[in-house]
C-alpha cells in the first residue's frame, strides 16, 4: 500500500481546488466589465451571478457535511471535479438563467472541496501544525485564482469569454489523477472515529469563543471574498480606467488581475509562513493587529493619494487578505480539533463564511449605486476596527491536540 505523508495529502487537495478554481477565479475579474459577452443585461445580474454559487452553499453546506461524516475525502473530491469541469464549461453559454445555474452547481462543488480540504487537514494536523498546514492550503489552492484572474483576463481580452471558458475546462481533468494518486481513502472518516473514541461528546455552542469564530469568519468572507473581490475591478475604473506599465497602455482588468494576482503569487510561501508564527507565537495577536491594519488601509482607499499609491494600499489589503484568512481558518480548525465530531463545527464554519461571501458582492453593488464605494469602503474600515476591539477581549487558549498517526 502506498505511504500517504500528511503534507503530501494537503499539497493534493490544495492542487485539486485549484485546477477547479481556474472559471470561477476569472469571472470577478471579467465579468464586471465583459457582462454583455455573457448574454446579460446589467450589473445588478452580475451581482446576483456572483452571489449565487455562495447561497445555495448555505442550505447544501450541512447537507454535505452529514456527507462526509459518512464518506472519505476521495469521493467528494471526485463529485466536486466533475462539477467544476461541467459549471467551467457552461460559461461558455449565453443568458442569466443558463449562468445562474451554473453558478449554483459551482457552489456545491466548492462545498464539497472545501469541507472535504477542512476535514483532511484536522485528521492529519496537530495543534503545533496546524497553522502552517493550514497556511500551505490556502497559498497553494490560490494559484487556482492566480491562473484564473490573470490568465483569464488576459485570454477573454484576446479570444473571448466562450473560448477561455472551454480552455479552462480542460485544464480541470487532471485533477482527477492528484485524487487518486495522492489522497488517502477514508482518511477523514477514520481520522473523526479516532476522535470521537478520545473524546467524550460535547455540545459545540457550549465551547468558549465559537460565536466570535463564527462571526469573525462570517466579517472577514464578507469583506474579501465578497466586497474587495467583486468591486476592486470597478474601483480602478473610476480611478483611471487605463495605465501604462513599461510603455503598454492597460485596463481596468488587467490592473485588478495584476493586483488579485499578486496575493496570489506571494500566498504559497506567505501563507504557511504567517501559519507558522501563528504556531509558535499565538493567533490572538497576529489577528487583532492585521485587523487594526485592515481599518486603517480601507479607511485610505478614497484618501486623496496619488494613483501609484493607491496601488500601495491596495497591494497592503491584499497582504491583510493572506493572513487573516490564514488565522481564521486556523482558529476554527483549532476550535473543530477539540470537539468529537470536528465535522460538524467546520460546516458551520463553512456556512457563515458563504453566507458572508454571498452577502458582499450584492451589498456592495447596491451601496456603489446607492451611495458610491467612498462610503462602502468606510464602512468596511469600521467593521474591522470593531472586529479588532472584539477580538481584544478573547482569550486564547493553546490546548494540544491529540495526533492522529493513523490518517497519515
Amino acid at each position: 500500500m502506498p505511504k500517504y505523508d500528511e503534507k503530501k495529502q494537503v499539497v493534493a487537495v490544495a492542487l485539486v481546488t485549484a485546477l477547479c478554481l481556474l472559471g470561477d477565479s476569472m469571472l470577478y475579474i471579467v465579468l464586471p466589465l465583459y457582462w454583455q459577452e455573457a448574454g446579460l443585461t446589467s450589473l445588478f445580474e452580475v451581482g446576483i451571478l456572483l452571489s449565487a454559487n455562495r447561497l445555495v452553499r448555505i442550505p447544501l453546506g450541512p447537507l454535505i457535511g452529514k456527507w462526509y461524516e459518512r464518506s472519505g475525502v476521495r469521493t467528494g473530491l471526485v463529485i466536486a471535479v466533475a462539477l467544476a469541469l461541467v459549471t467551467t464549461a457552461g460559461y461558455a453559454l449565453h443568458g442569466f438563467w443558463i449562468w445562474l445555474v451554473m453558478r449554483c452547481l459551482w457552489g456545491i462543488a466548492w462545498t464539497f472541496l472545501r469541507l472535504g480540504a477542512y476535514s483532511l487537514i484536522i485528521a492529519v494536523s496537530q495543534e503545533q501544525n496546524r497553522g502552517q498546514l493550514m497556511g500551505l492550503y490556502n497559498g497553494l489552492y490560490r494559484l487556482g485564482s492566480l491562473g484564473g484572474m490573470v490568465a483569464g483576463a488576459l485570454l477573454v481580452a484576446s479570444i473571448g469569454l466562450q473560448y477561455t471558458s472551454l480552455l479552462f475546462a480542460g485544464l480541470v481533468l487532471p485533477a482527477l489523477i492528484l485524487i487518486f494518486a495522492c489522497i488517502r481513502p477514508q482518511s477523514c472518516t477514520e481520522g473523526r472515529e479516532l476522535l470521537g473514541r478520545m473524546e467524550a461528546k460535547t455540545s459545540l455552542w457550549s465551547k468558549e469563543g465559537v460565536l466570535v469564530t463564527l462571526l469573525t469568519g462570517l466579517l472577514i468572507a464578507m469583506v474579501y471574498q465578497g466586497v474587495f473581490a467583486s468591486t476592486l475591478s470597478r474601483l480602478i475604473e473610476l480611478r483611471q480606467p487605463l495605465t501604462t506599465i513599461g510603455g503598454i497602455v492597460v485596463g481596468a482588468a488587467v490592473m485588478a488581475s495584476i493586483l488579485q494576482g499578486a496575493r496570489w503569487g506571494w500566498e504559497p510561501w506567505a501563507a504557511p509562513w504567517f501559519g507558522r508564527l501563528s504556531d509558535t507565537y499565538g493567533r490572538k495577536r497576529m489577528l487583532v493587529a492585521t485587523m487594526l491594519i485592515a481599518a486603517i488601509l480601507f479607511g485610505m482607499i478614497y484618501a486623496p493619494v496619488s494613483f501609484g499609491w493607491l496601488m500601495v494600499v491596495l497591494l497592503g489589503i491584499q497582504w491583510t487578505a493572506t493572513v487573516l484568512t490564514t488565522l481564521t481558518d486556523t482558529w476554527a480548525a483549532d476550535v473543530a480539533a477539540r470537539q468529537a465530531n470536528s465535522t460538524a463545527m467546520m460546516t458551520h464554519y463553512s456556512v457563515v463564511t458563504d453566507v458572508g461571501a454571498a452577502i458582499g458582492p450584492l451589498l456592495a453593488f447596491w451601496l456603489d449605486e446607492s451611495f458610491g464605494l467612498g462610503l462602502l469602503y468606510l464602512g468596511v474600515a469600521l467593521v474591522m476596527l470593531l472586529l479588532a476591539l472584539m477580538w481584544l477581549r478573547i482569550r486564547e487558549s493553546r490546548t494540544p491536540a491529540v495526533r492522529m498517526d493513523n490518517a497519515s
